[in-house]
């Protein structure tokens, strides 16, 4: 199983439509994918349909002991699965403060868990706290959603940081592999610049390590209105704009993330 967070501690670049309509594009193409939805806002519960009302089990019970992943875990369509999240899931961040081991949490539930995916996506809070933590932890990839304008290097570096701490404490298979440039004008010579910029920042001296082998995908999320239109439906690109621009970028997005897995496959060989 490829396991895989969607992470930016900036808000608004496209990080839950990119975990949504990712893992949507990953099920029509016949695999079994599962969502957990890590952000109190639960925005990616909603942009696939589900709100939860007032004691409706959530990942905030798998968090806090009175849940597993099964008890929480619901199908939404064809391969497709959630762990959906509640707005109290907020409180989370502090009722585990003094929890010990409160970093492993998920990763621990994940290990009792029988259900078998190919892909298990995180969408990430906006912030660099517990959460986002367990999801670190509980993963072995991460893919960074980016915003091509000027600010889109702003504070990568104290990311970085913070996944080379958790890869070197909590979790040494940990890395990230994807960069993915999201609301991208085509037409503007400042995207252009920007994901020259970003390209080459990775490919330097600041991004060795647990960022070394890091691939800028080559897919594009362009601005599109239907992708902003969808989660207010309730749905992902494919079930409310499937002929649009949006719905063919989140295909090739995930055509070239399963050539990511192919690309792989050799080496886990070489190395079993």
């Amino acid at each position: 199983m490829r396991s895989i967070a969607v992470m930016n501690q900036k808000g608004g670049v496209g990080k839950t439509t990119s975990a949504v309509n990712l893992a949507a594009a990953l099920a029509a193409a016949g695999k079994r994918v599962c969502v957990i939805d890590l952000d109190p806002q639960a925005h990616a519960s909603l942009h696939l349909g589900v709100s939860l009302r007032d004691g409706q089990a959530s990942v905030y019970d798998v968090l806090t002991g009175e849940a597993m992943f099964p008890d929480v875990r619901q199908q939404i369509d064809t391969n497709l699965w959630l762990l959906p999240a509640h707005l109290d899931l907020a409180a989370a961040e502090v009722e585990l403060a003094s929890e010990v081991g409160r970093e492993v949490i998920l990763r621990d539930k994940l290990m009792q868990d029988d259900q078998q995916f190919d892909y298990l996506i995180a969408d990430c809070p906006p912030s660099l706290g517990v959460l986002t933590i367990n999801a670190l932890t509980m993963v072995r990839e991460v893919f960074l959603p980016l915003q091509p304008h000027f600010l889109a290097l702003h504070g990568l570096s104290k990311l970085l940081k913070t996944i080379e701490i958790v890869s070197k404490r909590l979790n040494k298979n940990l890395r990230l592999s994807g960069v993915l440039f999201c609301m991208y004008d085509s037409g503007t010579r400042l995207a252009a610049e920007v994901s020259s910029d970003v390209t080459a920042f990775f490919q330097g001296d600041q991004a060795l390590g647990i960022a070394a082998h890091a691939k800028t995908f080559e897919t594009r999320i362009r601005r599109n209105i239907r992708l902003a239109e969808a989660p207010s439906f309730g749905q992902s690109i494919f079930q409310y704009a499937p002929n649009s621009p949006g719905a063919d970028d989140y295909r090739n997005l995930a055509a070239e993330v399963l050539k990511m897995a192919l690309a792989e496959a050799p080496a886990v060989r070489r190395a079993a």
